[in-house]
């Protein structure tokens, strides 16, 4: 009867039993092959190094290097034929090209700058982006912010002009060498990760503190998305188009100006659209180093933390910044349509700049007149005060700003660090090879591994698992609300039009002015640094959690409500599941930007790696900045392979 009773594991079409559902549990395998690696591995280590702390033997120390590297240039920087034959070029031509663009924009006038913006806006986009472009501009010389504003424009006008130009050669060679693209690829990804405060002081070593040094800063920051999207638009172009022009007996030159250029117009476009969203967030970084216009009045209210002062000035930055944006946006829009050219058009704009600019001359009407001057410094300060005064403590039940500061380090960011760097070295870098092989390949977990790896090697483990704590509570807390906000946006056409230009302004108003209310509401510590980079990458998760749900496929979702689903059950078991690739990229994306504020939290009393890259621009010490520089780097590198899945389905086949 027993024997009756026992039954055999059905075999699948190979005969493989239970083998067979292992191998179709592909994450229940790699963790068993992690396994037994690790208990091979572990012994080993723990006998030569029993601490858990990252052992002193496996670091190298570069402040040596790097020290003597600091040391030869500052001594062979006003002598040695590469400064004085090759920097000095370099430097004298962006001195040269931003004074000239700045003296061009003075001699215009305010009423010929805001009457080219409003003029440029129509030909591209219509009288509704015409009005607002003129506003904008309007509003930046009510701040008192004219000539701040004009000299930024100088200088994002040299800087985006190079770094369109150097991102559009290098994106032409990665998009025509599959060689090229795989050498830059590693680049790029290390120029965007990499802390812009880190790479000012290689710069000011350089080139000294001044115009030059904030352009090529900005360059460095802003050149990569171009490089990026022209490499995409090549490479993707339409296969079927390329055969057609190569059969015709085309060259390649004649291919490339014909048609794959043509055919990368839009991702050409966009990414001119990203990089001067880039240079004008570098606004106020490069003021660190002498850029001056409006970055520089922020970093200055910053100093003297006047909110009102900061807002003044940030606020022509948001508008420059949402300005240039829906005019690009409109343009790579426009070329998409068949409607016929119109040259008039752009003589208009012309003809109608000069009749201003010499009007406004004649009128003697040049500068900003300081009757129209608009004080918004003071009511804001007011309201900062009140704000603080009531909020910060003292709210009755609920407890004030400063408690809950209080409560969010000793609940959530003491433990986190606690618990990671109680963690033994060695089991850290099992975590992430296990989590980085699950969702992706050996490659994934094993560039994982070295990334983390290198942490340690640099000799910077502890604070590094300090800046990993206050990452990975800021990214919890941003993909909490970013979710619950974009859920609630992608199901209410209303609410998003009301959060457009909400998320507009704080995704480009620079984190100096926000990080002034956020000290004063919180106080300063790790708290402040975390609440800050949640505003700074909330806007990119809301935006693409609401686009990941409303893409979901119509068909879909008109067949979950045929079969009686409510609208939860459609959420839960419709779109979130098909708007799966849109959600990991939002974490993804929240990662990379929470990373991004890390230096700026290391001002406000974050420690660890930002304060250290902070440090090493004031000090002038290039080894503890650089450093700590690259292991963000690193950390960036881990966080994003074990955030966002590598595509293997087609490798893997259905069993994957």
């Amino acid at each position: 009867m027993m024997t009756a009773a026992v039954t055999t594991a059905p075999l699948d079409k190979h005969g493989a039993g239970p083998l067979a559902g292992l191998r179709r549990h592909r994450g229940l395998g790699k963790l068993l092959l992690l396994a037994v690696a690790a208990a091979v591995i572990i012994p080993l280590v723990d006998a030569k190094w029993s601490s858990g702390t990252w052992p002193h033997a496996l670091t190298v120390d570069l402040t040596e290097p790097l020290g003597k590297a600091s040391d030869w240039i500052i001594d062979n920087r006003d002598s040695h034929p590469l400064f004085l034959y090759f920097f000095g070029h370099v430097s004298n031509a962006i001195v040269v090209s931003v004074r000239a663009v700045y003296l061009v924009l003075l001699a215009a006038g305010w009423a010929g700058v805001t009457a080219a913006a409003g003029l440029i806006a129509w030909r591209v986009a219509g009288w509704r982006l015409a009005a607002s472009a003129a506003i904008a501009f309007l509003i930046c010389g009510s701040l008192g912010m004219w000539v701040p504003t004009v000299q930024t424009l100088a200088l994002m006008v040299v800087a985006v002009f190079a770094s369109v130009v150097i991102g559009a050669l290098f994106g032409l060679a990665a998009g025509l060498s599959d060689r090229m693209h795989r050498a830059l690829r590693p680049v790029l990804d290390t120029m965007q990760v990499f802390p812009a405060y880190a790479y000012l002081l290689p710069v000011v070593l350089v080139f000294g503190i001044g115009v030059p040094a904030a352009v090529l800063a900005t360059v460095v920051y802003a050149a990569p998305p171009m490089a990026r999207l022209t490499a995409l638009g090549l490479r993707s172009a339409d296969g079927g188009v390329m055969e057609a022009v190569a059969s015709l007996g085309a060259t390649a030159r004649q291919r490339l100006v014909t048609a794959r250029l043509p055919l990368a117009r839009q991702e050409i476009l966009l990414g001119l659209n990203q990089t001067i969203m880039m240079a004008l967030s570098m606004a106020v970084i490069a003021s660190v180093i002498g850029a001056g216009g409006l970055g520089d009045r922020v970093y200055q209210a910053l100093a003297s933390v006047d909110v009102g002062a900061a807002l003044a000035a940030g606020i022509p930055i948001v508008l420059l910044a949402v300005v240039l944006d829906r005019v690009t946006s409109a343009a790579g829009a426009g070329l998409g349509d068949d409607k016929p050219a119109a040259p008039w058009k752009w003589g208009v704009v012309a003809a109608g700049t000069v009749v201003v600019a010499l009007a406004a001359r004649f009128a003697d009407r040049l500068d900003w007149p300081d009757a129209w001057i608009v004080n918004i410094a003071d009511p804001v300060n007011d309201a900062v005060d009140w704000m603080t005064d009531h909020l910060y403590t003292g709210v009755p039940y609920i407890g004030g700003t400063a408690d809950w500061a209080a409560h969010f380090t000793t609940w959530v960011l003491d433990p986190v660090r606690s618990g990671l760097t109680w963690l033994p070295w060695w089991s850290v870098l099992l975590i992430v090879a296990a989590l980085a092989w699950l969702i992706g390949t050996w490659r994934t977990a094993l560039t994982a591994v070295l990334a983390m790896a290198a942490i340690g090697v640099l000799g910077v483990w502890k604070p590094s698992l300090d800046t990993l704590s206050q990452v990975l509570a800021a990214v919890a807390v941003t993909l909490v609300i970013g979710f619950a906000i974009g859920i609630a946006a992608a199901r209410s056409e209303r609410l998003e039009r009301i959060l457009r230009p909400v998320l507009d302004v704080f995704q480009t108003m620079p984190q100096f002015v926000y990080l002034i209310p956020v000290v004063a509401l919180f106080g300063v510590g790790r708290a402040p640094a975390v609440a800050a980079a949640v505003v700074y990458a909330l806007p990119a998760v809301i935006r693409i959690t609401t686009q990941g749900l409303r893409q979901v496929d119509p068909a879909a979702m008109e067949a979950s409500r045929s079969m009686g689903a409510t609208s939860g059950q459609q959420l839960r078991q419709v779109q979130l599941p098909l708007a799966r690739p849109a959600l990991l990229l939002a974490v993804n994306q929240g990662v990379v930007l929470v990373l991004a504020v890390v230096i700026i939290g290391g001002l406000v009393g974050g420690g660890a790696l930002g304060y250290d890259v902070v440090f090493g621009l004031a000090q002038g010490d290039l080894a503890t900045g650089l450093v700590a520089g690259a292991a963000i780097v690193c950390l960036g590198l881990m966080l994003d392979r074990v955030t966002q899945p590598t595509e293997r389905r087609a490798r893997d086949g259905k069993g994957a």
